[in-house]
């Protein structure tokens, strides 16, 4: 059997069409393309526990400028149940963390709430968590840049409003093109944000807390009256209600928490050890955090401000006493915390465009959603889904007009819908697992407690909040799932069809057709007739397209060479072994392939490569070729349908059209064989 020489299988070896400018400009943005194929790769844009900590926990994180400030609203004429309430909040990180840190060890591979909800309680219900998690993932990107333009606005005054869903806009397009960059370079110059805002806000919350130590107990006392107060005025239950309510609307403190366990493919080996201790990094420091903020509004006694952030009067009231040798320092350090605030948030919209295109592609290698989503770029990242999102997010921001108060309450029903899938689906898992032994008991303990405060905080804040925002999530999430599930009867209608040319074409037991022992194949003719078919897979297809060929030109070619790229997508870029198994079974098809087209009396070889996009290295093989076989005619089959809908465009690649566009504008003849599907 003839392998590729490195000349053919090498597509760094072959000549690069000229760029246009607009290309170039594109290319300095988004940086040059990686090789997948690079042992070292995998290391060098995986993230260590401290930078995953930074990537995927700045979301967690910067939900602490929002959250608590929700709740501690909500709490209205009974601010001191703000106590309890932090308690709460820290008890309720703990858990949800934990139930994670659970599902990493059980789902090591990644995959978060949709993952966990599919293989536990089957496709609808994973469907269901994916959709849940994409608008999810949109609204981590809208509500952070429109809170980070909040805090930027707080500081420079109310008269600058007006501005903010064109600052959005501005911000959001930025952020699209970082992450075009990829996970390593995006992080990284998040790093000083995020510790510039943790350090100032410890030392706002040490202040905060420490200055105000001695006002503890009459706090703790008046919390103790208002409690009693309020049950005899308003009732016991009207008062644990009121606490619940803001305990619901305090849900977007939560909501990052799910992020590492999504983002497992992208975490240093061993990844669960690196997830569970980025999880406990993220935990803690939002626990802190939190339930700091939460505590100094009541110890410092701040009250909403129009024009300002509730963080932002805390800041500025701690601070304002603080000066040094006559110079404000009081005053600068609202500014540095206020821009850092500002900075985080619009960094935490990161974590969108890392855990959103993730759940797509995912969703994608399950056909949910069009199989473009698992295509990476040529910077190993998922191109269109971090546009999708980005796409997705302008219009969140659009509809809203930037109001945070809106977005959050349509951000946490999404979040909670997940959480509660989840929660579910591993109370099932641990059930389950009684017969096995172990330790059932307390995973279902943990997940246990989980479904039942994720479920409360999701009932009462669709219940509660359901004109405000809460019906867009749940119209949405309901209006994807219908179209994923049409999309994937789609696909199986198309497979099933396919399976007729497999039941038709496919009797040949290729694996019988073995060139005689001792017996060199015969060479192919450089100068004869030579028909290239491009194929993708051995299937019925391609000897459907095979077979037209030959029908089609009678006698007319004595060679034949089969060419193959073995496309490197979400679904195989996890390491060199997966990359090396790709290369293994695209050599293994082609060979299927040779064997069969000898055992008809033809001279055959075959050449492949590998890549993350099939038309730009399918194009550089196939010029290798044509040089190596001068009267060498392209051919390759296409999915014809009987009335070409609008929708056959995104659910099926167009790659033979394109790839013949430009290869025609190389001088190459290229011919599509049509092969019908209805």
């Amino acid at each position: 059997m003839d392998a590729p020489t490195p000349e053919l299988a090498d597509p760094a070896r072959s000549e690069q069409p000229p760029e246009s400018a607009l290309k170039r400009c594109v290319r300095v943005l988004v940086g040059q393309p990686r090789n997948p194929l690079d042992p070292r790769i995998f290391h060098s844009i995986s993230l260590a526990a401290f930078f995953a900590w930074i990537g995927l926990g700045v979301d967690g994180l910067s939900s602490s400028a929002y959250g608590p400030e929700e709740a501690f609203i909500a709490l209205g004429e009974y601010r001191h149940l703000a106590l309890l309430l932090a308690l709460m909040m820290a008890a309720t990180i703990a858990i949800i963390s934990t139930s994670y840190s659970q599902i990493i060890e059980n789902f090591p591979t990644g995959g978060g709430g949709y993952l966990v909800a599919t293989k536990l309680l089957g496709p609808y219900a994973g469907v269901l968590s994916g959709c849940a998690l994409i608008i999810d993932y949109v609204l981590t990107i809208s509500v952070s840049i429109a809170s980070g333009a909040d805090a930027l606005f707080s500081l420079m005054g109310p008269g600058y409003f007006g501005f903010k869903i064109f600052f959005c806009f501005l911000v959001l397009t930025f952020l699209i093109v970082l992450n075009m960059r990829g996970v390593k370079e995006s992080v990284s110059v998040l790093m000083p944000i995020f510790l510039i805002f943790l350090l100032t806000h410890v030392i706002v919350i040490l202040y905060g807390t420490v200055g105000h130590l001695a006002n503890l107990g009459d706090t703790i006392s008046k919390a103790s009256d208002e409690i009693h107060m309020g049950a005899q005025s308003i009732g016991a239950w009207a008062l644990f209600l009121v606490f619940m309510k803001a305990y619901a609307l305090g849900g977007g403190t939560y909501t990052g928490i799910e992020a590492v366990s999504n983002g497992l493919p992208i975490l240093r080996e061993p990844r669960v050890a690196t997830g569970k201790r980025t999880m406990l990094y993220m935990a803690t420091s939002l626990a802190c955090v939190a339930g700091g903020i939460l505590i100094c509004y009541l110890l410092v006694d701040v009250s909403p401000q129009q024009g300002k952030t509730l963080n932002a009067v805390l800041i500025e009231t701690v601070s304002s006493g603080w000066s040094w040798g006559g110079l404000p320092v009081g005053h600068w350090f609202l500014v540095v915390a206020q821009i850092s605030t500002t900075a985080l948030l619009f960094a935490a919209a990161q974590t969108g465009f890392l855990g959103g295109p993730r759940v797509l592609s995912n969703m994608a290698l399950d056909m949910w959603v069009p199989k473009r989503f698992a295509h990476i770029s040529e910077r190993l990242v998922v191109r269109n889904g971090i546009v999708l999102m980005g796409v997705g997010a302008g219009l969140m921001v659009y509809y809203t007009g930037a109001s945070v108060r809106i977005m959050v309450v349509m951000y946490s029903v999404g979040v909670f819908v997940t959480f509660s899938l989840v929660q579910l689906g591993m109370c099932k898992h641990w059930l389950q697992s009684r017969s096995a032994g172990g330790r059932w008991k307390h995973g279902l303990a943990i997940n246990g407690v989980g479904l039942v405060l994720t479920s409360c905080i999701l009932v009462i804040t669709a219940t509660l909040k359901f004109r405000e925002g809460a019906w867009v999530t749940l119209a949405i999430a309901a209006a994807l799932a219908f179209t994923c599930i049409r999309i994937r009867g789609h696909y199986r209608r198309i497979r099933a069809l396919l399976a007729r040319l497999d039941d038709d074409l496919m009797d040949v037991p290729s694996d019988g057709l073995v060139d005689e022992p001792g017996v060199e194949p015969e060479p192919l003719d450089r100068n004869a007739g030579t028909a290239v078919l491009l194929v993708s897979g051995y299937s019925g297809l391609g000897l459907h397209s095979f077979l037209s060929l030959h029908a089609l030109f009678p006698g007319q070619f004595k060679n034949i060479v089969f060419v193959s790229v073995g496309v490197i997508d979400s679904g195989n870029f996890k390491g060199a072994q997966e990359i090396e198994n790709l290369e293994q079974s695209t050599r293994a098809t082609l060979e299927k392939y040779v064997r069969y087209a000898r055992s008809l009396g033809f001279k055959a070889e075959y050449r492949y490569s590998l890549g993350p996009l099939m038309v730009p290295e399918m194009r550089k093989v196939c010029a290798q070729i044509h040089q190596e076989f001068p009267r060498s005619i392209f051919f390759a089959g296409r999915l014809i349908f009987r009335e070409e809908k609008f929708y056959h465009r995104w659910l099926h690649n167009q790659s033979s059209a394109t790839l013949q566009r430009r290869l025609q504008f190389d001088g190459i003849p290229f011919v599509i064989l049509p092969i019908r599907v209805f």
